[in-house]
């Protein structure tokens, strides 16, 4: 490998009527690698992921794929599953997957892709009486249909419930077993934690942090963060240095638990809330931003 990322963001803008939407953005996905881009609503993600795409032209900057600008290649090498899909009425899932595969020249294994996105029950079911779950399934195959290179999911668990999101997440870690890379959009601190080796949080339609998720936490934060409910701090005590308020808990950030436990004795704290915690990406969020990563 000659150390070529597989897809670059080079300055990447993109301005509406009287907004900016991205304003500079820049990072490299390396080939096989899982890429999150973590933010709230308005923060700039699927206009990065749509500049990426090639759907949208960047205002200024530029994107390259393999070390050079977007070609006529490019679609055949990519997949994309995108926010909102709508898919044809009076079709069945196995229908669907045969009209998007005639779309494209190269094409991957019907049957292996049945088995890998587990759609061999719901082939013959029409696609307006699919479960979310389903439904995401089916999108995710449409993804894999040409058999790409990379793959972008924006948002792809949105709206699913918690089992479902799960048993999604398998299926992008048997993708990334395949050898594809995955770029994806997400507001879930436990989607980017799992999947992704590395994420950029992006906030105003600019990066304000980027790393290896673990790596990002240890480099902000103390090993542990003791939490309890407002409520339990007594009137007129004061907070320490190492400490915050955050939404309804008082937040202490150490490395040493029980100098901090001897100070809330001391000061009279309610101790029968107490949690002790390590930090995660929803407190670098929270102390990048001010605001909740699924804001």
């Amino acid at each position: 490998m000659d150390g070529t990322p597989l897809i670059e963001a080079r300055g990447l803008r993109k301005q509406f009527p009287g907004v900016t939407a991205v304003d500079g953005i820049g990072f490299a996905v390396r080939p096989g690698q899982c890429f999150g881009l973590l933010g709230p609503n308005g923060a700039g993600k699927t206009t990065t992921l749509e500049m990426l795409e090639g759907i949208q032209l960047p205002s200024a900057g530029e994107v390259l794929f393999r070390g050079e600008p977007l070609g006529a290649g490019f679609r055949e090498a990519i997949g994309i599953q995108f926010q909102a899909t709508a898919l044809q009425d009076f079709q069945t899932v196995g229908e669907s997957l045969a009209m998007f595969a005639r779309l494209y020249r190269r094409i991957a294994d019907r049957d292996e892709l049945i088995r890998l996105c587990n759609l061999g029950e719901i082939l013959d079911r029409d696609t307006r009486k699919l479960s979310g779950g389903q439904r995401q399934r089916l999108l995710l195959a449409v993804a894999l249909v040409n058999d790409p290179d990379l793959v972008f999911l924006d948002e792809p668990t949105t709206g699913l419930d918690p089992q479902a999101r799960r048993n999604f997440w398998g299926l992008i870690e048997t993708v990334r077993q395949r050898g594809k890379t995955v770029l994806l959009t997400t507001h879930y601190m436990e989607e980017a934690e799992r999947l992704c080796d590395e994420i950029a949080i992006v906030d105003h339609g600019r990066i304000i942090a980027q790393g290896a998720p673990r790596a990002l936490v240890r480099e902000h934060f103390p090993p542990v963060v003791v939490r309890l409910p407002a409520e339990a701090w007594p009137d007129g005590a004061p907070l320490p240095d190492y400490g915050r308020r955050a939404e309804q808990d008082i937040e202490l950030h150490t490395a040493q638990v029980p100098p901090v436990l001897d100070y809330l004795e001391r000061i009279g704290a309610t101790l029968t809330a107490l949690r002790v915690e390590t930090p995660s990406l929803e407190d670098l969020f929270l102390k990048l931003t001010g605001h909740s990563l699924r804001a």
